[in-house]
């Protein structure tokens, strides 16, 4: 399994959360937070992160630069790690899961359940052997499934946790999936 650098993964960290602070930057791939902090500011050195701030909340965010970085950064990985053609299988896997995983992730938003619950264990059940191919070869795609089967756990109690925001919800395990699968492959959505 091939370790990624921490200035990868602190850049990485910023693109699949979108926005967010210097922990949850560091928290996403268990990273030192200190030397995330370091990491950050270099990369807002190079223009390719900045910081800001509303509504309370203060974090980072990628900029179209960090956003060429970074996927350079993923593509010269998948090449040193020889996992380029395990990515390009997973991701050709994971296109017909994530269909059925929009259709769910609707149907839950709209109220019209039904055997909804069922559609997201059979997706954890699918995500399963995906992540271990990947995981296998790149230790940052470890730990979806286990973040998609706990709130999907945690949706029993409180149904935040399919798609709510506040929450690390299976509509963002598994959105920050699909982000990490076509940023590693330099494709669009």
């Amino acid at each position: 399994m091939h370790p990624s650098p921490t200035d990868l993964l602190s850049l990485h960290a910023v693109r699949l959360k979108g926005f967010a602070d210097t922990g949850a930057v560091a928290a996403r791939f268990g990273l030192d937070p200190a030397q995330t902090g370091e990491e950050l500011l270099d990369a807002e050195a190079y223009g390719w992160v900045t910081r800001s701030a509303f509504a309370g909340l203060s974090g980072w965010s990628l900029t179209e630069a960090g956003r060429r970085r970074n996927e350079a950064q993923l593509s010269e990985e998948l090449d040193r790690a020889g996992a380029r053609a395990t990515v390009v299988a997973v991701h050709d896997g994971f296109v017909p899961l994530n269909e059925q995983a929009t259709g769910a992730f609707t149907a839950w938003q709209l109220g019209t359940a039904g055997a909804v619950p069922g559609r997201f264990a059979a997706l954890a059940d699918a995500l399963h052997p995906l992540e271990q191919r990947l995981a296998a070869q790149l230790g940052r795609f470890g730990g979806y499934h286990h973040r998609f089967a706990t709130a999907l756990a945690q949706a029993a109690a409180d149904p935040a946790w399919i798609t709510g925001m506040e929450v690390d919800s299976c509509h963002r395990v598994w959105f920050e999936l699909h982000e990490d699968l076509i940023a590693s492959l330099g494709i669009s959505r």
